[in-house]
């Protein structure tokens, strides 16, 4: 596969910002503009909220403005994501995200000063605008945790050089390593980050898919000390924060913010670590066993089971496959589906210098944009099916919601996407018309769905979970140290059933999710929520449908645990986590089954 230059990309397969913002010279006025309008909500609103009716104006206003900074913001970082090495993309965004730093720090007064307002002011601006309850309400429980306002201001000032690692992990990752094409066989074969992942590790060659292991392996460890530095520094500035804003530990300021306790983070990682890995651990050995492996290593593990159904797809067949299997959700959604096609929300191109991975970035007041490295495999269905979650997601919470409260907490977010991919599995699985067919989706089930979302991101989880005792006692971490960390949970979760080759403890060097706290472990919270939505869904229809959908509009109004209520599941306990591995393992059952003496 050629790597290309962004320039050389076909436009069909590009996002068009020009939704968000049509040129420089537009995002330059309209910035100027917005600067100004701060400085009048400065003017009239600071020290001036003692009035419910001025607090509630104050808000409406301060919606506008944050909205229309988002806008502005998602242009200059969605620019820069499909083209890390462009110096034009990255001055933009570096000068906006500066600016913005600027923008927030005049605004940070609004929350400071409404949190040392009276309870009957709050009271009453609930009721003259009920979508601005939430938000009020989050500011009272922040209120323990906020600093002076001078401070507060100083900190929103700062946000972005404050969030200078993560840059830095992303231009050495997208820009600064290059890596040579692997000769096999007198063959030249090209080799990037984005080829690696999305095809490499599932070719299907054993010998070009363990070379391509070695050399992407041995590339990354030149790497390792300047990306250990960017994870350190991340990881002491939570630290520091979780020190100034008086919290007891690093892990009760993270989670804070997605307004879950201890106890849900802790159940997710050490239930599935103890109780998940004999099953994924005996999905290795079907693999081993189908492919006729002289062993079993961890650069095997994402190769296809079954190849029954065609390996290539296009755009437009994944698009009907998307839209039938989601049909259930009704005409509006399929019409969300329809348009992020139509009007190239979606940027498909795989060019040098594009982030890895797939995501969605939603600015409110417009749609949603989702990434992908497109290469035309089958599983890509799922992939944009589980981005496409996020989109409807926020689709519909926009339409309920104000910009305040439409993010919901890190916790559930994952539950939309990944909900997603489970109904479109069963609707793949209920029109399979061979076993062959059927044993093809069996095989997507695990090991895109779950070994992505419930394996992957839950080693991440269990790394992290060590880093951060370390960080909460003072100390830090290097290279070696973290190395060390990622090798251990490897082999302990897969014990002697699976080869830890040399160079895997360094995968820890390929997850931006890091710089974002206890993300990872978030993916198979919401994957438990998404797979019993998905089972409801099947099981009961149109009421499980309706709960869904009324969940999804509420956005982030509610708390996790609330949002999972609403829409049937109680994750106070952990039967939905047991049900959940119980179903992954009875799917691999299934599979051992279906593959017979093979």
């Amino acid at each position: 596969m050629k790597i290309v230059k962004r320039q050389e990309v076909e436009e069909r397969l590009t996002w068009d910002l020009t939704h968000l913002v049509q040129n420089d010279r537009e995002l330059e006025a309209r910035f100027a503009k917005l600067e100004v309008e701060t400085q009048d909500f400065v003017r009239d609103f600071s020290g001036k909220l003692a009035e419910p009716k001025k607090l509630t104006a104050a808000l409406c206003e301060f919606r506008r403005i944050t909205q229309e900074a988002g806008t502005l913001y998602v242009y200059a970082h969605l620019a820069q994501s499909v083209d890390m090495g462009s110096p034009e993309a990255n001055r933009r965004y570096m000068e906006v995200a500066g600016r913005m730093g600027g923008l927030y720090a005049q605004l940070s007064f609004l929350e400071s000063e409404t949190a040392r307002l009276d309870d009957p002011i709050l009271e009453q601006a609930k009721i003259e605008e009920p979508k601005h309850a939430p938000y009020l309400d989050e500011i009272l429980r922040a209120k323990p945790h906020m600093l002076s306002p001078e401070t507060e201001s100083v900190l929103a000032a700062l946000d972005h050089s404050l969030d200078a690692p993560y840059e830095i992990y992303q231009q050495s990752k997208l820009v600064d390593i290059s890596f040579e094409d692997l000769v096999i066989n007198g063959k030249n074969i090209p080799l990037s980050y984005n080829i690696f992942e999305g095809i490499m590790e599932s070719e299907g060659d054993t010998k070009i898919r363990r070379a391509a292991y070695q050399a992407f392996y041995d590339k990354l460890a030149d790497y390792q000390h300047t990306t250990a530095a960017c994870y350190n520094a991340t990881l002491q500035r939570d630290k520091v924060m979780s020190q100034l804003r008086g919290f007891d530990n690093i892990y009760d300021y993270l989670l804070f913010d997605q307004q879950v306790d201890r106890e849900l983070h802790d159940r997710q990682i050490n239930l599935i670590m103890n109780e998940l890995a004999p099953h994924m651990r005996k999905y290795a050995s079907i693999i081993k066993r189908v492919h006729g492996l002289d062993k079993m290593t961890y650069a095997d593990l994402k190769l296809n089971l079954d190849t029954e159904v065609p390996a290539t797809i296009s755009i437009e067949e994944a698009k009907n496959f998307i839209l039938e299997g989601l049909s259930a959700f009704g005409e509006e959604y399929q019409q969300m589906v329809e348009r992020a096609f139509e009007e190239r929300w979606i940027d498909f191109a795989n060019n040098e210098g594009k982030s890895t991975g797939a995501f969605c970035s939603s600015p409110y007041g417009v749609h949603s944009y989702i990434l992908i490295n497109w290469t035309g495999l089958m599983e890509e269905v799922l992939v944009l099916a589980h981005e496409l979650g996020h989109a409807g997601h926020n689709y519909l919470a926009q339409q309920e919601q104000s910009n305040l409260t439409t993010h919901t907490s890190l916790y559930f977010v994952e539950a939309p996407s990944t909900a997603n991919e489970i109904i479109m599995e069963t609707h793949l699985l209920k029109n399979a018309k061979t076993p062959e067919q059927r044993r093809w989706v069996l095989s997507q089930i695990i090991a895109r769905t779950y070994y992505h979302n419930f394996v992957t991101h839950l080693l991440e989880a269990a790394y992290q979970q060590e880093v951060y005792r370390i960080i909460d006692a003072g100390g830090s971490v290097q290279a070696s140290t973290l190395n060390d960390i990622f090798r251990r949970v490897l082999e302990t979760f897969w014990g002697p059933d699976v080869e830890i080759p040399e160079g895997s403890e360094r995968t820890w060097m390929r997850q931006p999710h890091y710089y974002r706290g206890l993300y990872p472990y978030t993916y198979s919270a919401g994957l438990t929520i998404g797979t019993q939505v998905a089972k409801r869904i099947t099981e009961e229809g149109e009421p499980a449908i309706q709960d869904w959908l009324k969940t999804l509009r509420a956005g982030g109004s509610l708390p996790p645990v609330e949002l999972a209520k609403l829409a049937g599941v109680d994750i106070t306990t952990d039967q939905p986590l047991r049900d959940t591995i119980a179903f992954i393992g009875e799917t691999i059952d299934e599979l051992d089954r279906s593959f017979g003496d093979v």
